[in-house]
């Protein structure tokens, strides 16, 4: 009997240590639920980064002209109606077709000019 008591101490100081490490509330644990608030905060700071990125656009979209007119011109092709605009190919496949070079046009409606190959 004496040797079962001393077995008791060892045994029950294990099963804390086992339930402190692994438990619901344990120590890893709560170093999982550190990482991931950390990881949450990091995606809320560049959620909001977007959201401040989104209210800068909306007040330019809002207030400059400028910024609307670049956005006609990249996204939509948009040109002045006294403006020349020039085309460049710089693919190898038009050069060997013999497309390569430039197609020069007035504003959409207007004629179109094109160089000549002899």
């Amino acid at each position: 009997m004496p040797q079962r008591w001393s077995l008791f101490p060892v045994l029950l100081v294990l099963v804390l240590i086992g339930l402190a490490l692994f438990g619901d509330k344990g120590v890893l644990r709560a170093l999982q639920a550190g990482r991931q608030r950390d990881a949450l905060q990091r995606e809320v700071q560049g959620g909001e980064e977007a959201n401040d990125a989104l209210r800068r656009e909306i007040e330019a979209l809002r207030s400059d002209r400028r910024h609307i007119e670049s956005i006609a011109r990249r996204e939509l092709g948009m040109v002045k109606e006294d403006e020349l605009v020039y085309q460049f190919s710089s693919g190898k496949k038009d050069l060997e077709k013999g497309q390569g070079g430039s197609h020069a046009s007035k504003s959409p409606g207007g004629p179109k000019e094109s160089p000549q190959e002899d």
